[in-house]
């Protein structure tokens, strides 16, 4: 990976970065500037689609990423250029992207610049693609901080009505987003990838897993059946629902545990008042966050893999599950049901009865009567995975960059900075 000391902004893409070989590739510029230290969600992303784009020799990529922020991104996207210019604290780092980063897409002669994170330097002639990740922050403003609510409220309204494309990881993101705001971006879709070599059906090795399992309890290590939920522990997410239904056949299943496998989040503290109210605190077991390797071992060595959001904008720990060929629970209405379908049992956001059913079921998979209903799901689930590559999901943002390079005119810069209201739109 080549770098360039951009500190002071001082950038000359025809002098200070080698373009031999460039010829008609799209030189693209991707923000990384927000992707945290441990990446969850849309980091993840991030950090994906970054590695798919650098294998690809149609692009010219040039990665845009924090100061000091250099050996994971050699590592993830080692094809790619990086231009260390960002600040490292957040504040500084949006009022940077507003005032600095305009003058350094265009002295890098970006064809086009994609923000993968909701917000885009507003002033830039270059055209622009912007990621909108979920509505959350319309529909259900209350799970959020209310700065963050403020800020990219905005920031979708100003993307969905200044960039060029707008990419969606779901087409239920992308209906939302058309009713929430007006939309003048051209709008794409493309579902999240899987790593289907971290993310599999197999152990490494005998054992492997079982060792890993035992640093997180002795008793997972030792074979106890357990249910798992991975992800930052979060007002939507609604895991004290998935606590109060753990609890209603915890006596029917007495060996079994529940795994509640991710870092806390806003609210985080509603999960541990949830587990306090129960009897069945003991079998719960909070990993706090873990690291990227221990994810698949929990996955695939789980009975089945609990995802009860009550909204998503893809939801990606449920198709990690359905690479892993674990058995998948999830909610019906959201993002997760277009992407699994029948591959998953279904239950309606918030339903604790439906979802204590759910368990109830998946914990008695073993019998004969049951065990064909979950062989069946198991197969469709590896299928719909097997069909979920970040190549694919590269390929179609490829399309978007594409269309916004051949459109010029569509950039941030010549639109007055007027947004809509915020009230839905028709």
């Amino acid at each position: 990976m080549d770098e360039v000391d951009a500190t002071a902004g001082q950038v000359d893409a025809s002098s200070q970065m080698d373009t031999a070989g460039a010829g008609d590739r799209l030189r693209l510029t991707l923000d990384v500037s927000a992707v945290p230290d441990n990446p969850v969600g849309a980091g993840q992303y991030t950090m994906h689609l970054a590695s798919a784009l650098s294998r690809r020799p149609d692009l010219d990529l040039i990665l845009i990423g924090r100061r000091g922020d250099r050996e994971r991104w050699t590592q993830a996207a080692s094809g790619a250029r990086l231009v260390s210019a960002a600040p490292a604290q957040r504040p500084i780092r949006l009022a940077w992207e507003q005032l600095a980063l305009p003058g350094l897409v265009r002295r890098l002669d970006a064809s086009v610049h994609h923000g993968p994170h909701y917000t885009m330097p507003e002033l830039s002639s270059v055209p622009m693609v912007v990621t909108v990740h979920d509505l959350s922050f319309f529909e259900a403003p209350q799970w959020h901080d209310r700065s963050k609510v403020v800020l990219f409220k905005r920031a979708i309204r100003v993307a969905a009505r200044r960039a060029t494309a707008v990419v969606c990881p779901s087409r239920a993101t992308a209906d939302q987003l058309a009713r929430w705001c007006r939309v003048d971006a051209e709008l794409f879709v493309a579902h999240h990838g899987v790593d289907a070599e971290r993310f599999g059906p197999h152990e490494a090795e005998p054992g492997a897993d079982a060792a890993i399992l035992g640093r997180i309890d002795a008793r997972l290590g030792g074979g106890q059946p357990y249910l798992v939920f991975v992800g930052t522990l979060e007002p939507r997410k609604d895991v004290p629902s998935l606590v109060q239904a753990f609890h209603r056949v915890a006596d029917r299943h007495p060996e079994a545990l529940l795994v509640l496998a991710g870092g806390d989040g806003w609210g985080a503290s509603a999960v541990d008042q949830a587990i306090a109210a129960t009897s069945t605190g003991r079998r719960v077991v909070r990993t706090g966050y873990v690291a990227d390797a221990v994810i698949p071992v929990l996955l695939r060595s789980a009975v089945a893999a609990v995802y009860p959001a009550l909204y998503e904008g893809f939801g990606l720990p449920a198709l990690e599950a359905l690479s892993c060929g674990t058995p998948l629970i999830t909610t019906s209405g959201t993002a997760m049901e277009e992407v699994a379908g029948d591959a998953a049992t279904l239950v309606s956001p918030g339903d604790v009865a439906g979802l204590a059913e759910a368990l109830d079921a998946v914990l008695d998979s073993g019998t004969t009567a049951t065990s064909g209903e979950r062989d069946r799901r198991r197969q469709a689930g590896l299928k719909i995975a097997a069909a979920h590559t970040w190549e694919e999901s590269a390929n179609r943002h490829v399309e978007a960059y594409h269309y916004a390079q051949g459109r010029p005119g569509r950039s941030g810069a010549p639109k007055p900075a007027v947004v809509p209201p915020a009230e839905p739109v028709g």
